[in-house]
């Protein structure tokens, strides 16, 4: 089983900034991309930024310029840096990671349990 633990949520003004943190442990033999999606009530979960094995990026048109995604493969850990926050940033956000597992290197798709997210105006 592989486990994730976000943090780093929080209330923040508009203009503001946040980090948020996501470990992976487990039955890790190797991870491939890690993601972050975020989710408000009644709508669906959306990519908000993804991160390949290699290092290479991509993010959703409402974040880009504003949000970078890094990660310590050291540590199996995925980071999204949050600037110029905007009220219509607030969610639940949800890191998600692809892989391998260390028992006969069955893929896998594992969710964190979200963190909360909330810009105030």
């Amino acid at each position: 089983q592989v486990q994730l633990v976000e943090s780093g949520g929080g209330l923040v003004q508009a203009g503001g900034s946040l980090r948020l943190s996501c470990a992976a442990s487990g039955s890790i033999f190797s991870l491939n991309a890690m993601a972050w999606y975020r989710q408000t009530p009644g709508k669906q979960r959306e990519l908000v930024a993804r991160i390949s094995h290699s290092g290479s990026t991509d993010y959703a048109d409402f974040v880009k310029g504003r949000f970078t995604i890094s990660r310590a493969s050291a540590k199996n850990t995925a980071y999204l840096q949050m600037n110029s926050l905007k009220p219509e940033d607030t969610a639940v956000y949800y890191c998600n990671v692809e892989g391998y597992s260390d028992y006969a290197y069955a893929e896998f798709s594992s969710w964190g349990q979200g963190t909360q997210v909330t810009v105030s105006s």
